[in-house]
């Protein structure tokens, strides 16, 4: 009930976190946690972090292979994430119980001329080693928690001026990045985009809004409740991930607690956001690739 009010209020992040403690109270029901899942999958989505919205209606659909919610939601995470012949096959598992649902006959057909035209762009075609961007940053909210951010103006721009982010990933393969702000919440609280790169495999996830006081394992938790279909050889578990920052200027990596909180992380004597979004590697543990990609780099290691 409590995430349902801060639904209706819009306070998306205040929704996702009620639900969580719903589901941490492990009801034993499943009708229940499918609902949890469901709405939380929901609040999500609204926030543009359609991977952790995508887990959720799958773990909602495992609970409840009936719930049609759960697989609207499914299916439009898909389209998001440009992935058009899942969304596809959500929509027909969808229309197998509800032949006539709107949103599914809508969505169908839109994935199917989508795919047709060739749109379907993967990260794969051109890996985003670094978005570039503009953002202009009131400097007392940085200064205040010792955060350094490096600026790096346009060429129509040379010069940017005081005030809240408004940050453009331009050029980044999806459209949910495009308009990621930096924004304060009624707490007070800076809630970040998050950039995160897998270089084995030449993949990223977005996260538009990443609460400063929030720990990356919370966040690797949802995001890798299912693994992604690119892991062909199950490594990328949450307690199998090694997380990095790059310091450029010495060309060295420092690994990052996954226990500690974003703003831990950006206040790091050597850690600089680019762009106004913070940027994280993730490797599995212990992988000859990592081995490889760190050979010949100075890396401070927990």
């Amino acid at each position: 009930n409590e995430g349902n009010e801060y639904f209706k209020e819009k306070d998306y992040g205040r929704a996702v976190a009620a639900y969580s403690e719903g589901l941490r109270r492990r009801s034993g029901d499943a009708e229940l946690d499918a609902v949890l899942l469901t709405n939380r999958g929901a609040a999500h989505f609204h926030l543009g972090n359609y991977r952790s919205a995508l887990n959720d209606a799958i773990q909602a659909k495992k609970l409840k292979p009936t719930h049609l919610k759960a697989i609207i939601r499914g299916a439009l995470c898909h389209m998001e994430l440009k992935n058009f012949s899942e969304a596809i096959a959500w929509c027909e598992e969808g229309l197998q119980i509800d032949s006539k649902e709107k949103k599914l006959l809508e969505m169908r057909a839109k994935a199917d001329r989508l795919k047709l035209e060739g749109t379907f762009l993967r990260t794969q075609t051109g890996f985003c080693t670094r978005c570039e961007g503009r953002a202009v940053m009131g400097t007392d909210l940085l200064s205040e928690r010792n955060i350094k951010l490096v600026l790096e103006p346009s060429d129509e721009e040379e010069e940017v001026s005081d005030g809240l982010a408004e940050i453009s990933l331009d050029g980044f393969h999806s459209d949910s990045a495009t308009g990621a702000k930096v924004h304060l919440d009624a707490d007070g609280s800076l809630n970040w985009p998050v950039l995160f790169l897998y270089p084995e495999h030449e993949q990223t996830d977005f996260t538009v809004a990443f609460h400063e006081n929030s720990r990356f394992i919370d966040h690797l938790m949802v995001m890798f409740a299912e693994l992604p279909p690119w892991d062909l050889e199950k490594k990328y578990l949450p307690n199998n991930l090694e997380l990095y920052f790059e310091d450029e200027e010495r060309e060295e990596m420092y690994e990052v607690n996954p226990e500690h909180t974003l703003l831990q992380v950006l206040q790091h004597e050597r850690y600089f956001v680019k762009a106004g979004t913070p940027t994280v590697l993730v490797f599995a543990k212990r992988s000859p690739f990592s081995k490889k990609y760190f050979s010949g780099k100075k890396v401070h290691r927990l």
